[in-house]
């Protein structure tokens, strides 16, 4: 396991996603998947294939986001995406890019440390497992 991921702004994805606490990023021993942002190297195809994260409107925006000046956010593969989140995991990216707007993307993270650090042993949880990545403990 990854034990020594934090969370840092790199990870934030366009869509809210925070990458250090998904799967494919935490919780594998090898081939450790950098993010969104990162190398596609070690990402899986449907990343790599991700039409959010390789959307026109990115590139015109300054912060890297969905919500920065895009001309259809949400979009509808956002909103999608944002549906199956809130459902199977309790997490929003709609929400997570809202903070961003509001906050700053230093404050998100602040936030996001706060939220998925694991309280017993100071591990990440996993979104998708729940559960910490070091002692097994269930998140939030």
């Amino acid at each position: 396991m990854n034990t020594q991921v934090r969370i840092k702004a790199e990870l934030i994805a366009p869509c809210g996603m925070n990458c250090a606490i998904c799967m494919g990023h935490l919780l594998r021993d090898e081939n450790i998947c950098p993010g969104c942002r990162g190398d596609d190297a070690n990402k899986p195809g449907i990343c790599v294939r991700c039409v959010i994260a390789n959307c026109d409107y990115l590139e015109n925006s300054k912060s890297k986001y969905c919500s920065d000046k895009c001309d259809i956010f949400p979009c509808t593969r956002l909103k999608s995406l944002d549906k199956r989140y809130r459902t199977k995991y309790d997490m929003s990216m709609l929400e997570n890019l809202k903070h961003i707007e509001e906050l700053g993307i230093r404050a998100f993270v602040r936030n996001e440390k706060v939220r998925w650090t694991c309280a017993e042993c100071g591990g990440l949880i996993c979104v998708h497992r729940g559960s910490c990545s070091n002692c097994g403990k269930n998140g939030p």
